[in-house]
């Protein structure tokens, strides 16, 4: 497993990040094959963790009553935070369609286990959140590897910790850190549905590179790579 990758899977790298989605809306009635789910959630169980503390676990979720609790709690969740911004964006806010709990086949809770491997993880005495951090490592590889095996896939933040608590059954030290819509769609957008509806625009890279110190944006030994920066290559 070691080497150098070739061009061609250099490409399915950067295709696979290019064109991953958060699905809302796409999915369709076919079923996950098993082999390929297991395929997605042994990636995801791949991700780097701190102290190699592995932290996450991974509820999967089919039982339509589960899903209409986590449904409801989304619907509570939306409507209390769309009373946080002002018209017109709060009617636009409500228009989005930014779940798919009861269309996508399989649902997927991410947790993170504090107590996993006992109370000292190496590397995680300074910064606590790290155990967090490498749980988001676990999602991202999940998304990719879905991606990459023609799955759509949702990330639902839009509900309340307490209610999935509640419905998963789940310990008071396990946190919830992500609910996931995973199932085949009719499309890949071409773009994130926020930036294609002009919610927020993506930002450019020359936007968000600073070099040696915060707000730096020149630097000589970094002329360049900030001269690249500037120029906004198109990779996608």
């Amino acid at each position: 497993m070691t080497g150098d990758f070739t061009e061609a899977e250099k490409n399915g790298f950067y295709k696979a990040i290019y064109s991953r989605r958060d699905v809302r809306s796409h999915f369709i009635s076919k079923a996950i094959e098993d082999e390929k789910l297991a395929k997605i959630l042994h990636a995801a169980h791949h991700a780097p963790s701190v102290g190699f503390s592995q932290p996450w676990n991974f509820i999967l979720i089919k039982d339509s009553e589960t899903k209409k609790k986590i449904k409801k709690s989304f619907e509570e969740e939306k409507d209390r935070s769309s009373r946080l911004v002002e018209e017109p964006k709060r009617s636009e806010y409500l228009a989005f369609k930014l779940e798919g709990i009861l269309k996508s086949p399989v649902n997927l809770c991410v947790t993170y286990d504090p107590s996993k491997f006992g109370p000292f993880v190496i590397g995680r005495s300074s910064i606590p959140e790290a155990g967090l951090y490498s749980v988001c490592c676990a999602i991202q590889n999940l998304w990719l590897a879905a991606r990459t095996e023609g799955v759509g896939l949702g990330w639902v933040s839009i509900l309340s910790n307490y209610t999935l608590k509640q419905a998963l059954d789940l310990p008071e030290h396990v946190v919830p850190v992500a609910y996931l819509c995973l199932g085949y769609v009719n499309e890949f957008a071409d773009k994130p549905d926020l930036e294609t509806a002009g919610w927020l625009p993506r930002l450019e890279l020359k936007d968000v590179i600073y070099f040696e110190k915060w707000n730096q944006r020149e630097d000589s030994d970094w002329r360049n790579i900030a001269k690249l920066i500037r120029e906004n290559l198109d990779y996608a």
